[in-house]
């Protein structure tokens, strides 16, 4: 994890050689974050959270319940549009977000991902300042794009592969419905649903599945569900 943090780029996915992928959710602790926690418990899952931090005071014990049935990571304070803010204001709210999560959930955060998935050279450059590694998605389950149940089913079992970095949201009572539909797949494929942190330290992504390579950032989709 430190050298992928040192080489300052975003990850998309992790290599393909095991048998493992990273069920990732955003935007939270909201409603149905709760839903979402016994579900993981009660089918043994792992899963990474990225904590929109004005929100930790909604769900009491969230973040800590999060970080131990995973990870968690920072998602920014407020959910802006970094590039449309000064490096500055990107900073605070990258900065500030992962104060509140390390606060809360008592311990670490080094993982990140953008609101959006809007970046450039200025906030990868800042992320890496910060000690994050800059993690996005290689399947987009479109859950903020107002997918329903089944769809957002079709969409994640359609992109289970090794390696592969799955986007949903903990706030979308749908995506929730959607859970038991993908744990099965994942039992089918015989896939081990695990954190990103394991998921990255197990199989390390090779140049080709870095940006600028051939790899899987090529077949991540439109970066607009986060």
């Amino acid at each position: 994890m430190r050298g992928l943090i040192a080489r300052g780029r975003p990850v998309y996915c992790a290599g393909r050689r095991g048998r493992e992928v990273a069920l990732t959710f955003d935007d939270g602790p909201g409603p149905y974050t709760r839903l979402v926690l016994a579900k993981l418990r009660r089918h043994h899952l792992s899963a990474t959270f990225f904590v929109v931090a004005r929100n930790i005071p909604l769900v009491k014990g969230a973040t800590g319940e999060e970080r131990s049935l995973g990870a968690v990571g920072d998602h920014t304070f407020n959910h802006p549009l970094l590039t449309a803010l000064s490096l500055g204001a990107a900073r605070r709210e990258i900065a500030g977000a992962k104060r509140a999560i390390e606060h809360s959930s008592g311990g670490p955060v080094f993982l990140f991902r953008p609101p959006y998935g809007a970046r450039d050279a200025a906030i990868d450059g800042l992320v890496r300042r910060l000690g994050l590694l800059e993690v996005l998605w290689t399947v987009d389950s479109r859950d903020s794009l107002g997918a329903d149940y089944v769809q957002i089913e079709r969409n994640v079992i359609a992109g289970l592969r090794p390696g592969a970095i799955i986007l949903m949201h903990e706030n979308r009572g749908q995506t929730v419905r959607a859970l038991l539909g993908i744990f099965a797949a994942l039992a089918r494929e015989r896939l081990r649903a695990v954190s990103v942190p394991q998921l990255l330290s197990d199989d390390p992504p090779g140049r080709a599945l870095l940006p600028g390579g051939a790899g899987c950032r090529a077949h991540a989709g439109a970066l607009t569900g986060s």
